[in-house]
């Protein structure tokens, strides 16, 4: 997905140069005694440079951009229900469980989607279920938001099961004050990973190094065995699923604020979003092991080891990998009781079998 704001950056500081230039040579024309030919001559001179600098702006953007991993990661239309050639994990026969009429409406984190849009297609009736369809014109009841606003639209009533990590400290408080409880139903496990630069020869960190990093404390690869240069570590924006998990990894440890990046807005105002990963040699990044195996393939990323264990299916369901945890189907506690069979279902060997066919943990089977 291109970013238009970094598409439109070589434009603005080419009409930058461009202005300057024009400034410059009005001034000549008026007050310098060159002579008119030479004159020409400078304003030739001043275009092509200008051409020069557009085209190398807009080469430095376009090789940036080629580092940025995209926080999508999945292209959901892969993925939706009842789709021909989906890519979607599928039962061997029919599932037990069906649904036809009152449909659950579905939302979740992106990384999550292709597990739950096959449950749709175990258990809701043949459809069109857009995973971007939330506009009146074109609502759809399965989609994804992505986790901050899947919290939001449950919280207004939007919405009836989200697919999602825990929630974070400020989504419980906004949730208290709009009188609901959230009811979770954890139906796998997953791994919160670290990545780097494939070409970075730090293999495996402590949990206590990568506290350290994210407080600001540790900031040259030096320190835990790699090259000399400053670390730079990325994070994700407040109310993420993966910001959440960082926040939980932090324990008391206080965590340092995040890189941003300057982007105009409007006419001359600045914001600072939080900085997308790019992967640069020195960079950092987080995110849950599926979302990251997604991106692998594109952008030349390894999966650290944390204290020496690699994020595999056998450390995340053995729990020997040190930062594993539940994702959830979470309801209203006042509609639990309507969605519960569905629920209870996602749990059951046929929606585990999903889990795992999606490329998930499932979780241990009594």
């Amino acid at each position: 997905m291109d970013d238009p704001v970094a598409g439109a950056r070589p434009i603005v500081w080419t009409i930058w140069y461009g202005v300057a230039l024009v400034i410059v040579i009005m001034a000549l024309y008026d007050f310098s005694p060159l002579k008119k030919g030479h004159l020409k001559r400078i304003t030739l001179i001043g275009t092509v440079l200008g051409i020069v600098f557009f085209g190398s702006v807009k080469g430095y953007y376009v090789y940036t951009e080629g580092l940025r991993i995209e926080e999508r990661g999945v292209e959901l239309m892969d993925y939706q229900p009842f789709k021909e050639k989906s890519d979607l994990a599928e039962l061997d026969g029919e599932s037990s469980f069906k649904l036809d009429s009152k449909l659950p409406r579905l939302d979740g984190a992106t990384a999550l989607y292709p597990l739950y849009a096959s449950f749709v297609e175990a258990v809701y009736p043949s459809g069109e279920y857009n995973p971007y369809g939330i506009e009146e014109w074109d609502e759809s009841p399965v989609v994804s938001t992505t986790t901050g606003e899947a919290y939001d639209r449950l919280i207004r009533g939007e919405t009836d099961i989200i697919f999602v990590a825990g929630p974070s400290d400020l989504q419980v408080a906004a949730a208290e004050k709009a009188g609901v409880q959230f009811n979770m139903t954890p139906i796998g496990r997953e791994a919160f990973v670290f990545f780097v630069h494939e070409d970075n020869p730090v293999d495996s960190l402590k949990l206590e190094e990568i506290q350290q990093i994210y407080a600001g404390d540790l900031d040259d690869w030096s320190e835990v065995g790699g090259e000399t240069d400053t670390i730079r570590a990325f994070q994700r924006p407040e109310g993420s699923g993966s910001q959440t998990a960082l926040q939980r990894v932090m324990g008391e440890e206080k965590l340092m604020d995040a890189p941003v990046e300057d982007v105009p807005e409007g006419m001359g105002g600045i914001i600072e979003p939080t900085a997308a990963y790019h992967n640069h040699k020195n960079a950092i990044g987080f995110s849950f092991r599926y979302y990251a195996t997604e991106m692998v393939e594109d952008h030349d990323i390894k999966l650290l080891q944390v204290n020496g264990i690699a994020p595999t299916v056998e450390t995340i369901a053995d729990g020997t990998y040190p930062i594993t945890s539940e994702f959830y189907a979470i309801t209203t506690e006042e509609n639990y009781e309507t969605y519960k069979p569905f629920l209870d279902w996602m749990t059951s060997e046929e929606g585990q079998t999903l889990v795992e066919r999606t490329g998930y943990v499932p979780l241990a089977q009594d």
